[in-house]
């Protein structure tokens, strides 16, 4: 419902939107820290305070669709009341409605970052305005891409409110999520290759030795020389 009685003046002068992007980006950027996608948990409203006001917190909450959970005023200006808890469609003009819900669902899933341009919705009260929207992918306490930081920053005058947007211009830049490097798996251990042949001996067993029968004692004596043989026996006197 518009409100026909409220025609903000508040001006957002040109050049705004790029600034307020490029700080958030590199914000962003830094949380990084050699990952993927930063997590929530570690965003400081400290460290984008000069793009505080135009910045957002997005949640998943169903494919294609971001609610806000964290708004700056910029957004509230632009629709005449309190954005938190909406989803970001709201900002849309039907006609752009399903193609935000893409842009939205590529940032969550594939993951990747989003750049749009947009232009605002104009009549009666309704001056022509540009908008520039931004939005990174964040992890959740469970680790999943389910939120995002962004901004939102339409430069001109507002008026009547609320402002809706068309969406003129989309760059999707997709991350490139690295996988763990493999652990190497060490090569097997081989026989040693000398004499190696299809009758070797199993791995851990000692070869067999040829082993001759025993001798009988007839054939032990044969073999002995003479004196061998005399010193098997001795002389025993027997006690007179």
């Amino acid at each position: 419902m518009e409100n026909d009685s409220d025609s903000r003046v508040i001006t957002i002068g040109s050049g705004t939107g790029r600034r307020v992007r490029n700080e958030l980006r590199a914000y962003w950027e830094a949380l990084r820290k050699g990952r993927a996608v930063p997590p929530r948990s570690e965003v400081n409203p400290r460290g984008i305070e000069r793009a505080l006001e135009f910045s957002f917190v997005l949640e998943r909450v169903a494919p294609g669709m971001g609610r806000f959970r964290l708004a700056g005023m910029h957004l509230n200006d632009l629709m005449g009341m309190e954005v938190r808890g909406m989803p970001l469609s709201a900002l849309f003009a039907p006609e752009g409605r399903k193609q935000i819900a893409k842009i939205t669902e590529a940032v969550f899933s594939d993951p990747a970052i989003a750049e749009v341009e947009l232009c605002a919705e104009t009549s009666i009260g309704k001056p022509e305005m540009m908008a520039r929207l931004l939005i990174l992918p964040l992890t959740s306490d469970f680790g999943d891409v389910s939120r995002a930081l962004g901004c939102f920053v339409a430069e001109g005058e507002i008026g009547r409110t609320p402002r809706r947007f068309e969406v003129t211009n989309v760059r999707m830049t997709k991350i490139e999520i690295q996988a763990q490097p493999a652990t190497e798996t060490p090569a097997p251990l081989r026989p040693n290759l000398q004499g190696f042949s299809e009758t070797q001996t199993p791995f851990g067993k000692p070869p067999m030795q040829n082993v001759s029968a025993p001798k009988s004692p007839r054939e032990h004596l044969a073999e002995m020389t003479p004196d061998e043989r005399r010193a098997m026996f001795r002389i025993v006197r027997e006690p007179t």
